[in-house]
């Protein structure tokens, strides 16, 4: 199945971008009269007829509208630290997006390595994954904040399951399983963090305790970041769907 995305849909009009379009018309050899299915990103799918096959701007009236496309049934927040290779960073966050989440934190912890992430990539790579693994919402990318700015700001959201997976056993708080907890929760909306290759420090596991995160762990392997975020958005997916 054919996807295009686009931002600019209003009074009945869709209209894609120059990039869409030249993939449109010069890729697919799509003409007026054709029909093109196209997501605006939040969620929406559109069945839409072309009026106008110009490879800098198409335009299409919409014929139909389907709500939730694609959709899965809990909101997933993963905040990530972003890993010393940007790749991986952006491998993990294609695949999550097949798998399923809504938004993307990247948080910068005190051992981190890289302290800076363009978002824009990532946002271009995760329209990509949306259009591919036929879904009508791409993944909210928020702008970089420190580990203890994103638990500060998280700190009072009542109802929502709060997860941190760091790798360091303390006993006073034993970590439990990420299986056992979501198995264990009726809710939908989710936070997971994930910290860097260094792992989040003592402070920064301390701070999210007291603002309500449960300590998690996934499993027996050590994972490197990227991976681990990965499996938490595979758990949330297979506990609901």
């Amino acid at each position: 199945m054919e996807l295009f995305y686009s931002k600019d849909i209003e009074g009945g009009i869709c209209r894609l971008d120059q990039d869409e379009s030249g993939h449109c018309v010069r890729v697919l050899r799509h003409r007026s009269g054709d029909e093109i299915s196209v997501i605006d990103g939040c969620g929406t799918l559109y069945r839409c007829r072309i009026t106008s096959d110009s490879h800098k701007g198409v335009e299409a009236v919409v014929l139909e509208s389907t709500e939730d496309w694609g959709a899965h049934p809990y909101r997933l927040h993963l905040a990530v630290c972003p890993t010393k290779n940007n790749d991986r960073y952006e491998w993990f966050a294609e695949k999550a997006c097949e798998i399923g989440f809504d938004v993307l934190s990247p948080v910068i912890g005190e051992h981190s390595e890289r302290r800076v992430l363009k978002t824009v990539r990532v946002e271009k790579i995760l329209v990509s994954a949306a259009k591919q693994s036929l879904k009508a919402a791409v993944p909210t990318v928020n702008e970089p904040v420190s580990v203890k700015e994103f638990i500060k700001s998280h700190s009072n959201e009542d109802g929502t399951l709060k997860l941190i997976a760091y790798c360091f056993e303390d006993e006073n708080v034993p970590r439990r399983s990420i299986k056992e907890v979501l198995s264990g929760y009726e809710g939908k909306d989710i936070i997971v963090m994930i910290g860097p290759e260094g792992d989040f420090s003592a402070a920064e596991a301390e701070m999210a305790l007291e603002a309500g995160f449960i300590p998690v762990h996934l499993g027996a392997s050590r994972l490197r970041t990227e991976t681990a975020a990965l499996t938490a958005a595979s758990a949330a997916y297979f506990r609901y769907m």
